[in-house]
């Protein structure tokens, strides 16, 4: 079923979103995502984004496809083709569909015309009919309707029935029981999807997918699992996590290539310990004790995680005490929203714990960053002696993202920072657990078993002075806090540094982003710059920014903050620390929990240019 609006139809070949309406727990992520996967084989570059429920099997879910040939990966915002099989949220996503886009839904029993819009393409399919037919097991059914409707896109956009086949074959691998049916039902749709040809379906659809090679030697890849391949890399021995959405994968991850190469091939030995705590708080707790052990450690979870490590981690800091926390970041306060992405714990790990405490944040973008900040995050724990943030989240966590393969020199050496031997101690070297001796605010540590009878036995959480004694002398406790600060200064130089990117012309206008607005923000600068509209860009990847920040900043009247949280925690982060004039800093602010879009941004800059009296070179319609 077609009907033919007076609008003009969206026509585009590997440019375009598709987004799936279901409900959790039908079985339709598989399908969906072997419908992203095999766009990738065909060499065309997609970014899928799985939107889930928190809460029970039932509840509406949604698992979009960023289809481009340009390889933008960010999300675009609007929807070119909903497929909607779920009544529940029926109005909410025909909205979405864009003039001009199409509908492709179950039509087994027909629909007033009061639940379609006028401006769109409809494309009725009768899956619930198809699947009666020929099957007799309810939820053998319900299953494989969402395999049919994967055969009938394949139909529609020219999508190649043997990559499907393929991949089948692939995902039930030994299982011939499996294969057979879902083949089947994927080969009834794709049948039914070319005999809609006969009805003169290639005058409606305008959406096709063609063979390309704009994948390249890109990966497909989580930053969850990237995430723990880096700590494996990095050298952790040692992972002691609660579970927690959006983070448990990456535990779950790590204990999977730990067996893989933490196992002693003599011995058969586990050579690491992966324990499952019982709260956060446990859980930190081991990790701040392996790491006083001279282990390489760490733990993953997400903000209400944080809120409970907080005073453990002030120990850490406190005491000087090597400690890795990968924060997959979701949105919040309290339970928040457990399923969807934010950029919200920008501060609370910033200043995690009471007292004066500052610690340092690393912004990965994508998987590529997650894998190398996670071994990056270990080695800065060591060299800094302290914890180190891998500040992640949903979007890149849990979602699988087109990724440059993983680059590790098989000559590199973990940095351990400044550790003192027992030939060091045996010589007669002064050794004070907090004793600044070179400038950089950094101690030298032993660790335990070192010597005999030299070296470090014990850490406190109270105040001390330069050799670890017991003191609440002001003067010990003002130059232990001070001291902290200059490592914190030396931290600057260690931390990745920010990436530029200059306008095609000279601009007073620069903007400042992290982690995962980055692809948006990658295609809102093409589009900005399309409108003549240029901007300077700033990824910042760590914090405490580096005098490339600052310089970044002096150099343009205004400098819009790209982030997606409520209250400008980058911006406020930037005023504080850097003791910018927040008049100077424009926030430009994203917090419904999905993830932004270059329309979002492109929008919101432009509107805030124009506010400026900022002229397009190019003005709608006609040149400037």
């Amino acid at each position: 079923m077609t009907t033919k609006p007076t609008v003009k139809r969206i026509e585009a070949v590997n440019d375009f979103v598709v987004k799936f309406a279901n409900v959790n727990g039908s079985g339709s992520a598989s399908a969906n995502e072997m419908f992203a996967r095999s766009l990738l084989r065909m060499g065309v570059p997609v970014s899928p984004r799985n939107i889930f429920p928190s809460n029970i099997q039932g509840l509406p879910t949604w698992y979009e496809v960023r289809v481009n040939e340009r390889g933008y990966l960010g999300r675009r915002g609007g929807v070119d083709l909903m497929v909607a099989m779920n009544p529940q949220t029926w109005d909410r996503d025909i909205q979405e569909i864009e003039p001009g886009g199409y509908l492709l839904y179950d039509n087994s029993k027909p629909l007033p015309p009061s639940k379609f819009r006028d401006d769109i393409y409809l494309i009725g399919v009768p899956l619930t009919q198809l699947c009666a037919t020929r099957y007799t097991d309810p939820r053998e059914r319900q299953l494989l309707k969402n395999i049919v409707y994967v055969g009938v896109l394949a139909a529609l956009l020219g999508i190649e029935p043997e990559v499907i086949a393929t991949l089948l074959g692939e995902q039930y691998k030994g299982k011939a029981k499996l294969i057979e049916p879902n083949l089947d039902a994927f080969m009834m749709g794709l049948q039914h999807g070319r005999s809609m040809f006969d009805e003169g379906l290639e005058a409606v659809i305008g959406l096709s997918v063609q063979r390309s090679d704009a994948v390249g030697k890109r990966i497909f890849v989580e930053g969850n699992a990237a995430a723990a391949l880096g700590c494996v890399y990095g050298g952790a021995t040692v992972c002691a996590w609660y579970p927690i959405t959006p983070s448990s994968s990456v535990a779950e991850a790590f204990q999977k290539y730990c067996g893989k190469f933490r196992v002693d091939k003599a011995t058969g030995q586990n050579r690491y310990a992966i324990v499952q705590a019982e709260d956060e708080i446990a859980s930190i707790g081991m990790v701040i004790g392996a790491g006083w052990n001279g282990s390489r450690a760490f733990t993953a979870t997400s903000g209400p995680g944080v809120s409970l490590m907080t005073e453990f981690i002030g120990l850490a800091y406190f005491a000087e005490i090597p400690a890795t926390i990968i924060n997959v970041q979701r949105g919040g306060p309290s339970t928040g929203m457990p399923t969807r992405t934010q950029q919200s714990d920008l501060l609370s790990c910033a200043y995690a714990s009471h007292g004066d405490t500052k610690h340092v944040l690393l912004f990965p973008e994508d998987p590529h960053e997650c894998f190398e900040f996670g071994a990056t995050a270990l080695d800065l724990a060591d060299r800094l002696q302290t914890v180190i943030f891998v500040m992640t989240d949903l979007d890149i966590g849990m979602n699988h993202r087109l990724s440059e393969p993983f680059n590790w020199d098989d000559a590199r050496r973990y940095d351990r920072g400044k550790v003192m031997t027992r030939e060091d101690l045996d010589s007669g070297r002064d050794f004070g657990r907090y004793l600044d001796v070179d400038g950089d605010g950094i101690p030298y540590r032993t660790l335990p078993g070192t010597h005999p009878d030299k070296g470090a036995y014990f850490t406190r959480g109270t105040t001390r002075d330069a050799y670890a004694r017991y003191s609440e002398a002001g003067p010990d406790y003002i130059y232990n806090v001070e001291r902290l600060l200059k490592k914190f200064e030396t931290a600057k130089e260690l931390v990745p540094q920010p990436i530029a990117r200059k306008a095609s012309k000279a601009t007073r206008h620069g903007v400042i982003y992290f982690g995962s607005t980055s692809p948006a923000m990658a295609e809102a600068f093409d589009a900005l710059q399309a409108q003549g509209l240029h901007v300077d860009l700033l990824r910042v990847r760590a914090f405490p920014f580096s005098a490339a920040v600052d310089r970044f900043i002096a150099e343009h009247e205004t400098v819009f903050v790209v982030e997606q949280n409520r209250d400008a925690q980058l911006r406020t982060l930037l005023v504080n620390e850097q003791e910018i004039n927040p008049a100077v800093l424009v926030p430009v602010l994203h917090f419904d929990g999905t993830p932004i879009t270059a329309r979002f941004i492109t929008a919101a800059i432009a509107q805030r240019m124009a506010g400026a009296n900022v002229e397009p070179i190019i003005k709608k319609g006609k040149a400037a």
